[in-house]
């Protein structure tokens, strides 16, 4: 293990200035390590002066290129050259630190909900823990980690470079295509994933979706491997009384946190006693509003079709919205939950894609944007005589046509629920 004595011998190229490159500046900064400069692609920044005169030269003479999540190679070709010496700020902070035990969560959907239970776990259970990663707390930002948990969301633009980190308990939750344009293919996407697996020794844990396990077989992984029995989980899913957590949608992922609950020795009766309070994380499936008959639900981070179905299959009388940019290959298999939809309606620049996925399949308007859909659905509800219904924003695609972020989008649909609450009356 590489430590601050050796770190301050080598050179580093911090490439990118989000939150995980300002991070990774201010963690040398703090550790005295002086030989490295700054690159991105924006010249206005507070780094210029550590901005290299001659970027190509500047990649073959520095020991590491620590690139931020978001720069794909697939893009950036001129790097493909020097991917040998290219890390992420994860890297980092595993080759700086090693008194810890990390839990390290990777898959399609469902990453930050699930190290938020996870996180709460430990915390009703009284264990040191911290959280950080693609959640959005850069991990380099972490203090007094020693002789604690640290659990890490791992994204596949981070794997996809990462050549030091090494999980204590590595969680993979699932596999969909997902984020193409920047990997280039599925395979590419999927290997990038299971790099979580590949520094793992005998004593480390692995805890896989069951249809993942011919692909860590053949990889010859040597982690310990287990698989979340969701059948185990049923029998105490009473206990926990928690709707969002009962609901069909986050069965995957608190069965995940269940077979790790056991690993960490947590009885199923704390498991259960910690899973009540949690209250879950904005725009996954949130329950912001109810009003009679009718549950307003704000699932803006669905951004493909795949986690969108998750929220459709635990539902009734669905009026759905949908659209926004769609996802590289991206495919609406419709036959098994098209029975739960009323209607949707279509937002967004991409309406034509949308529209070839779902017509003749379901009943849908083109309303353009969600003001219009909320307005539209007001009036739709009143032919309506369903018992309980649902208002339910889950795009399955990117916001970027006309929002900033998913979460942005996610605040303008419930800002305008509460707005024209009164017309679904």
């Amino acid at each position: 293990m590489v430590q601050s004595c050796k770190l301050k011998e080598l050179s580093f190229l911090v490439y990118g200035l989000g939150l995980s490159g300002r991070s990774v500046i201010n963690f040398f900064k703090r550790n005295g390590i002086k030989k490295f400069k700054v690159w991105d692609d924006n010249k206005k920044n507070e780094y210029k002066k550590y901005r290299p005169k001659n970027l190509i030269y500047t990649f073959n003479q520095v020991d590491y290129i620590i690139l931020s999540p978001g720069i794909s190679l697939h893009k950036k070709k001129k790097l493909n050259k020097f991917k040998k010496k290219i890390i992420t700020d994860i890297d980092l902070f595993y080759l700086y630190n090693n008194k810890f035990k990390s839990i390290v969560v990777t898959g399609t959907n469902g990453k930050s909900t699930t190290c938020k239970l996870i996180a709460h776990l430990l915390h009703k259970n009284n264990f040191n823990y911290s959280l950080g990663g693609n959640i959005g707390t850069p991990i380099l930002n972490l203090k007094n980690i020693k002789n604690s948990f640290v659990i890490i969301e791992a994204s596949s633009f981070q794997l996809s470079h990462s050549k030091f980190i090494c999980p204590d308990y590595a969680l993979f939750l699932n596999f969909s295509n997902d984020h193409l344009d920047w990997h280039g293919d599925k395979n590419k996407y999927l290997n990038s994933k299971l790099k979580i697996f590949d520094l793992q020794k005998e004593k480390n844990f692995a805890i896989i979706n069951k249809n993942l396990k011919k692909e860590f077989i053949k990889n010859k992984f040597l982690s310990k491997l287990l698989f979340p029995k969701i059948k185990d989980y049923r029998k105490i899913k009473k206990k926990i009384k928690n709707d969002y957590l009962t609901s069909n949608i986050n069965e995957e992922n608190m069965s995940f946190v269940y077979t790790l609950s056991k690993l960490l020795k947590i009885s199923e009766k704390s498991f259960s006693k910690a899973m009540k309070s949690f209250k879950g994380l904005p725009h996954r499936f949130e329950i912001f509003l109810k009003k009679g008959n009718i549950t307003f639900i704000n699932d803006s981070k669905a951004t493909s079709f795949t986690a969108v179905a998750s929220a459709l299959c635990g539902l009734k009388n669905v009026y759905w919205i949908l659209g926004g940019l769609p996802k590289k290959k991206d495919k609406f298999k419709l036959s098994k939950i098209k029975k739960n939809i009323i209607k949707c309606y279509l937002i967004g620049k991409n309406i034509n894609f949308f529209k070839s996925q779902i017509k003749g399949v379901i009943n849908f308007s083109i309303t353009k944007n969600l003001k219009n859909s909320i307005i539209q659905i007001s009036e739709d509800l009143k032919s309506q005589k369903h018992a309980n219904k649902f208002i339910l924003l889950s795009p399955g695609a990117a916001s970027f046509d006309q929002f900033e972020n998913f979460e942005k989008r996610g605040e303008e649909f419930k800002r305008l629920c509460k707005k024209y609450v009164r017309k679904f009356i």
